[in-house]
């Protein structure tokens, strides 16, 4: 096809539903500052809408956007508004949204570093500034992950292949059965994706250690638990930077060295708390950090790019690489010549471009601009708990050092009362959940256009819901 063919070819089927994509991608993202944060339909109310018979025949594609968009719109949560503070997701930055949509454009697979060199360079690039940024090893192999809980995965992978290795045992050709037992410690306040990831890899439930009153892990419980393991026998040890509660992070400083006294393998799961590292006022928070064997994070979570942004980090590449590459199929464009096959370094062979919006936001922001995000949401989580402490009958109870407020309304249900009048208000999403064995409604800041005006709307509707 020639090139003027080409261009005909685009006019007749791509100009009008790219176009009219772009048209309601404007309109909803115009719309996103103003209107309610919670959808107005449920996904019953929809199916009628989107269902139905699968027609016999072929629809106009620029038809098909505005019917999808009719059928999904009214039951879109409003993530990327200022006032959503649900569960620990971010908005998205306009470059790295511009930049997804090019790489759906582009549609490469970016498995393989010689195939698709152009975004695979991209990746590499954003991997070094992460790693810069992050204050972690620079000879470390990151990897992009469909999100929080696969980069666990495939950090865990890597610590379950070099604990066995390191007692004669190879994980990748004789498997699990009759192998020495691997011991995973984690906190009593772990993430849910850590237990996940520990069970798709075939290691059951962690040892849960004593954490505190922030859900840190106490180092006096941590090395009663290495103690109690036979010496010799390979051990992982997971921590975390951000509780989902608290926001606080556990002491490196302490932990870390102990853990690998005991030839631990030591890995964090920094979903959101990572982060900490970008901006000078909250790198105290991860001191230490550094000295641990692997890390988990989520672009998509404080970064603000777009969905699917996970990101894992393994000091070791060999240990990575030996537990996810493949090295059998000879139909692979494989290059030597560099820092390894993308597909090496995560859980997919064939995957799409997703670093290449990290490398949008990084670029856009710069160092300065990365920190300033960082610390505006730490500011932004301290100015929502200073406000509500005036209001009669609430309870802050963690200690907000970073990004997490966790609020409490007297009794239980007087504290689901108010999570439910606040989301069905439309002016703020916050979630509920159970801490410390109480209900709370927990508030997480992750959104680049949170700003004082936004928590002060926030806060009124929690003052009006609470009276």
């Amino acid at each position: 096809m020639s090139s003027s063919e080409y261009s005909t070819s685009y006019e007749r089927l791509y100009a009008r539903p790219l176009d009219r994509a772009a048209a309601h991608a404007a309109d909803w993202l115009r719309s996103v500052a103003d209107r309610p944060v919670r959808p107005s339909a449920t996904a019953a109310d929809l199916l009628g809408v989107l269902g139905g018979e699968l027609p016999d025949g072929p629809t106009d594609p620029a038809d098909v956007i505005d019917d999808l968009v009719a059928g999904v719109e009214p039951g879109l949560m409003a993530i990327g508004s200022g006032r959503f503070f649900g569960w620990v997701m971010g908005g998205t930055l306009p470059a790295a949204l511009a930049a997804d949509w090019l790489v759906s454009a582009w549609d490469q697979n970016a498995g393989m570093r010689a195939a698709t060199p152009g975004v695979v360079a991209a990746e590499e690039v954003a991997a070094g500034w992460l790693l810069d940024l992050l204050d972690l090893p620079a000879g470390a192999d990151l990897g992009f992950s469909t999100g929080a809980t696969s980069a666990n995965f495939a950090c865990l992978a890597a610590a379950r292949h070099a604990v066995l290795d390191r007692v004669g045992w190879d994980v990748e050709d004789r498997g699990l059965t009759g192998s020495p037992r691997i011991h995973v410690l984690a906190g009593e306040e772990r993430h849910g994706s850590v237990d996940l990831a520990l069970r798709y890899l075939g290691l059951g439930a962690a040892t849960l250690v004593e954490a505190d009153r922030q859900g840190r892990i106490r180092p006096e419980a941590l090395s009663a638990a290495l103690a109690a393991i036979p010496a010799g026998e390979p051990v992982i040890a997971c921590l975390q930077a951000g509780n989902l509660h608290s926001g606080a992070f556990d002491p490196f400083v302490d932990a870390i060295p102990l853990a690998h006294r005991y030839g631990a393998w030591v890995h964090v799961d920094g979903a959101f708390g990572l982060w900490a590292a970008a901006t000078k006022t909250l790198a105290p928070l991860m001191a230490g950090c550094a000295e641990a064997d692997s890390w988990a994070t989520d672009a998509h979570k404080t970064l603000n790019t777009p969905y699917d942004g996970g990101i894992a980090i393994v000091s070791d590449p060999a240990a990575g690489r030996a537990a996810l590459g493949l090295t059998t199929a000879s139909y692979l464009l494989r290059d030597t010549s560099g820092p390894g096959d993308p597909y090496e370094k995560v859980v997919e062979m064939s995957r799409r471009a997703r670093g290449v919006p990290v490398w949008a936001a990084l670029r856009s922001l710069g160092r300065s601009g990365v920190a300033d995000l960082v610390g505006g949401l730490a500011h932004a989580a301290a100015r929502f708990a200073d406000q509500v402490r005036g209001i009669n009958g609430v309870e802050v109870l963690n200690d907000v050092c970073y990004t997490q407020v966790c609020l409490a309304f007297g009794d239980d249900d007087s504290t689901r009362l108010v999570t439910d009048r606040v989301n069905r208000s439309g002016t703020a999403w916050m979630s509920g959940s159970r801490w410390q064995d109480r209900e709370v409604l927990r508030v997480s800041v992750s959104n680049w256009t949170t700003d004082d005006a936004e928590i002060d709307r926030a806060v009124d509707a929690i003052r009006t819901a609470a009276s």
